[in-house]
Parts: C-alpha cells; structure tokens; sequence
C-alpha cells in the first residue's frame, strides 16, 4: 500500500511520494517489497495515488531488477487502507492476501507469521509491537492474551500495543470492506476490517520481536535510516 499524499513530510512530498524517500541506500519502498520476496512471495500489487504513479514506476518497472512481478492499481482519493485493499480483489483471486503498508520499515523475518497464518486456515492475522507514542497508531487492547478491543488512533488509549501495517487475511476481507461505511474522517478504515474479525473470532494476533518503524514523519525517517543502515536487503 503505497498511495497517500505524505502531508505528515512535507515539504520532502512535494515533488514525489514518501515511499520514493531514501531509506539507507534504497527507496522505502524497497524494504517491504524485499520483505515479501524473502518469504517466497512474487506476484505483488503496488496501490499507489495517481500523482505519483508515474514515479513508482519509472523506479520499479515490471519488478524484474528485484526479482518479482509487479501489478500497478491506482487509488484515486485518499479513502484509507481498506478502499486500497479492494482495488486488489481480482488480483488476489480468491487466496489469502498479506498486506504491507509501503512506510513500515521493520527489520523480522515474515516466514513465522505468515506460516503460522497459513495454518490457522481462515480469518486474520495482524503484528503488534509495544510503542511510546499510542496515540498515533491502531491500538490492540488485550486481556489474559486476547485482543478484547480495537482503537484507531485513540485520545486516551487504554493500551500502548500499535497494530503494525502488516496484515494477513483471507479472501472473505473483500466482502467485509464492502459491507463497511465510512468514518467519520471520510475513509475506509483497516481498523473496522480488524474489528470484522475479531467479532467473528478469527482474528489472531503475534507481536513483532525486534524493530519496528513506521516511516511517515520526519523524525521516525530519520531513525528508519539510522536502523535500516544495519541490514542488507541484498538487491
């Protein structure tokens, strides 16, 4: 998911797209398409903004450089993450989908999570990781290690667990967001797709061990470059 006007970078998003931004020696949006090919994943979806879609890929093209394959949608407003997800319905074509969202600069390994998905057969899967300013993100409330409550950027929230970009579905996700309304900012919220399947009981939850950043202010940039100067995305 790489669409968005990067209001929270200005004036860097002036000319093209946050995910174009330099991250160590490479584009942001290198890291979680490296992320998915070392897990096996090749056929991948960019969800970009008609602004910057001719950017995206004159740097990525068809993907071959990296090894993958990659199909272009444009989202045409800013109608948050789900109304993005449901652009990729035809080409997910009735499997399970793992979603990145293209800021998220994280240094673990997918393979666990996503095998662990792929055993538990339906529902979903979201990555939580412990952070100092809750209020920016989703929230995971949990009790006696369940999730008993789903917050996006709340006020005063009641846990400091951030829902990380990094979602598994199955491919009931795309009747979910259809059957969803807008919130009271106007967008699609991922986090009413989560909260989908936590009333269904199928929604399953692991916390990312090590680093995790979400690169969309300047000062969270600035240490994903601090971070990301530690690993080598061999591409």
């Amino acid at each position: 998911m790489a669409g968005g006007i990067g209001s929270r970078l200005q004036p860097l998003t002036h000319v093209t797209t946050k995910h174009l931004l330099p991250v160590g020696p490479y584009p942001m949006i290198y890291h979680p398409l490296y992320k998915l090919r070392q897990i096996g994943i090749r056929s991948i979806m960019i969800v970009t903004s008609r602004w910057n879609a001719g950017d995206m890929i004159r740097v990525l093209g068809s993907g071959s450089e990296m090894g993958v394959s990659i199909t272009y949608r444009v989202q045409e407003e800013a109608g948050g993450i789900a109304q993005a997800l449901a652009l990729a319905e035809d080409f997910v074509n009735g499997g399970p989908v793992v979603v990145l969202l293209g800021d998220n600069i994280f240094y673990d390994h997918l393979g666990p999570f996503t095998e662990a998905f792929r055993q538990q057969k339906e529902g979903a899967k979201i990555l939580l990781k412990q952070v100092s300013e809750p209020e920016r993100y989703g929230i995971a409330e949990l009790e006696n290690g369940q999730i008993v409550s789903l917050a996006e950027k709340p006020s005063n929230p009641r846990s400091n667990y951030a829902v990380t970009g990094i979602y598994m579905y199955d491919s009931s996700v795309f009747d979910i967001i259809r059957k969803q309304k807008p919130s009271k900012r106007g967008e699609l919220e991922i986090t009413d797709v989560n909260r989908e399947y936590l009333r269904r009981q199928s929604l399953t939850f692991d916390f990312l061990p090590n680093w995790w950043v979400d690169a969309g202010t300047h000062q969270s940039l600035l240490e994903a470059n601090r971070l990301a100067s530690t690993m080598d995305l061999q591409i």
